[in-house]
């Protein structure tokens, strides 16, 4: 359980500082903290950093005080932000429908 209320609000965290209105204005935009900032891998990964750093003051989820878990619950946020930005989007699931260019070569080809 400890896990899954972390991975929910690492996402939430992430589409909030990179997405929302909220932060429109104060987000920047260019430079190397507006690239951070406009990349949910990248984001996702400070927010699961972020998260570890204030552990103590919330009992959603408890982990240890090591170096090695604030590292490994940022890739474990850079992965869930990554995951959940690919399957969501604003209008919901985002479901693509990919053709394979060789296939319809092929179809045509043996039709002619």
């Amino acid at each position: 359980m400890n896990f899954l209320w972390f991975s929910i609000i690492a996402y939430g965290m992430t589409q909030i500082i990179v997405y929302g209105k909220i932060f429109e204005k104060i987000r920047p935009t260019q430079g190397w903290l507006g690239q951070l900032l406009s990349c949910p891998m990248c984001t996702g990964f400070w927010v699961g950093v972020f998260l570890w750093c204030v552990k103590a003051q919330t009992q959603l989820f408890i982990f240890d005080d090591s170096y090695a878990t604030a590292f490994l619950l940022g890739c474990a946020g850079s992965a869930t932000s990554y995951i959940g930005c690919t399957i969501f989007g604003d209008d919901g699931l985002m479901i693509f429908k990919t053709v394979n260019i060789f296939d319809k070569r092929r179809k045509n080809e043996t039709i002619n």
